[in-house]
């Protein structure tokens, strides 16, 4: 099933009050830095840390199992394990070996089993699937998923809903494309005008090759893993085919634009934001989305190790 703009509303009515409706930040430093008026929501403030918990959130609210397991490097992790112990459901996080340290210790916090793996050596779906098989649990994948992405929706639809102007563009980090998905439906129904870019680091751009050629082209894998929470290999099945026919295009950030994002953060919108959570205000920062309309910039994640933070805020 592909979802659209009804399932969006649907979730933000069906997570009411089991997560947070982050505000909208505005700062003059911003819009003098980027050229245009600047919209930020700010999902770091949710309970996790990132956005993911909206998704898993909203899937698990659906599908009421008795289980759950997932893969994910670790904002999903977390999103998922919250969710369940809120519904005193059992979780099980399949969770790459490097995984950040503070992501494995935030979903272990949330009374989540761990299952660690080779991230470049182990099929992520096949894994999830077997464990699950195991206990008779049910998969809820980070990104691939109609639930997930109608409730990463919620993100934007709430912004959209909270701006003083429509958007001339929307910038999105992305991985997989849930929270691009997601987001796209939302605009598609609140601001239809509205371009839409999937921002991701560079040698992890496979969204934006992707959406040039058409169809769903695959990373190598091969690149820095700075921006952890965006090392999807390939755009999911369900996120591509809601994305290529809404999302105006790709934008790719190096460390050095993400560092310079991280600091501006937290010198100006005082928010700690992780690397993979950056990406969007890093393009925004950097003049690589065209136009002058009003903005709206997604943080989507916080949750970044001590010394990480401290080698982005060291590095200006």
């Amino acid at each position: 099933m592909t979802p659209g703009f009804a399932e969006v509303q649907a979730a933000a009515a069906r997570i009411a009050g089991r997560v947070r409706r982050t505000p909208l930040l505005r700062h003059r430093a911003l819009d003098q830095a980027a050229g245009r008026p600047v919209w930020v929501k700010p999902e770091p403030l949710q309970a996790t840390g990132s956005f993911k918990l909206r998704g898993a959130t909203n899937a698990l609210l659906l599908e009421r199992p008795r289980a759950v397991v997932t893969h994910s490097s670790g904002n999903h992790g977390q999103a998922v394990a919250c969710a369940a112990a809120a519904l005193g459901i059992p979780a099980l996080v399949a969770m790459p070996a490097d995984a950040p340290q503070v992501k494995v210790a935030a979903t272990r916090a949330w009374g989540a089993e761990i299952h660690p793996f080779d991230r470049h050596g182990v099929d992520r779906d096949a894994l999830a699937a077997r464990l699950a098989a195991g206990r008779g649990a049910v998969v809820i994948p980070p990104f691939d998923h109609p639930a997930v992405i109608a409730g990463q929706g919620t993100a934007v639809l709430e912004a959209l809903e909270d701006m003083e102007a429509a958007p001339a563009d929307i910038l999105v980090c992305t991985g997989g494309g849930g929270l691009l998905a997601g987001s796209a439906l939302a605009a598609e129904g609140r601001a239809p005008a509205a371009r839409l870019w999937a921002v991701e680091p560079e040698g992890w751009d496979d969204y934006g090759r992707s959406l040039r050629a058409g169809r769903r082209l695959a990373n190598d894998g091969a690149a820095e893993g700075y921006c952890d929470a965006l090392l999807s290999r390939a755009p999911g099945e369900i996120t591509f085919a809601v994305n290529a026919p809404r999302v105006a295009g790709g934008l790719a950030v190096g460390k050095a634009q993400v560092q310079a994002a991280m600091r501006f953060a937290f010198t100006h919108l005082k928010l700690v934001v992780e690397p993979g959570g950056a990406v969007a205000l890093a393009a925004l920062l950097a003049g690589l989305a065209p136009g002058e309309g009003p903005a709206l910039v997604v943080l989507s994640g916080g949750n970044v190790d001590p010394a990480t933070f401290a080698e982005a805020l060291a590095a200006a």
